[in-house]
């Protein structure tokens, strides 16, 4: 992978978390809402909806440049859709980003000294 995949990698990875945390303060706006006067789901949902939106874009763009087979890119895309998924999926990005800038490094440096 070269700097530009990890760039995508890390681009999903850094929408990954805040999306996770829009998606459970949704949740507990959805309680409020039902056990008492205070009502921001129509906030939240925005917010929410508007985070979902981009993690989609970054994860197309991160597919397109990692050519991860269907599987994993399923992986990707259920766990921005289960309540605490995005936490999971910023883990393993951060690990495959890391990988891949390592490899472009050792790439880029085998080069330089060939």
């Amino acid at each position: 992978m070269d700097l530009m995949t990890a760039s995508a990698l890390r681009r999903l990875r850094l929408v990954s978390a805040p999306e996770a945390v829009s998606f459970l303060l949704l949740g507990v706006c959805s309680v409020l809402k039902r056990t008492t006067d205070f009502n921001a789901v129509p906030v939240m949902g925005a917010v929410h909806g508007i985070l979902f939106i981009i993690y989609v874009i970054f994860w197309l763009d991160a597919w397109n440049k990692t050519k991860w087979d269907l599987k994993t890119a399923a992986l990707y895309f259920v766990l921005s859709v289960l309540p605490f998924g995005g936490f999971f999926a910023e883990r393993k990005l951060r690990r495959e980003a890391e990988a891949s800038v390592i490899a472009a490094r050792a790439r880029k440096e085998s080069v330089i000294n060939a």
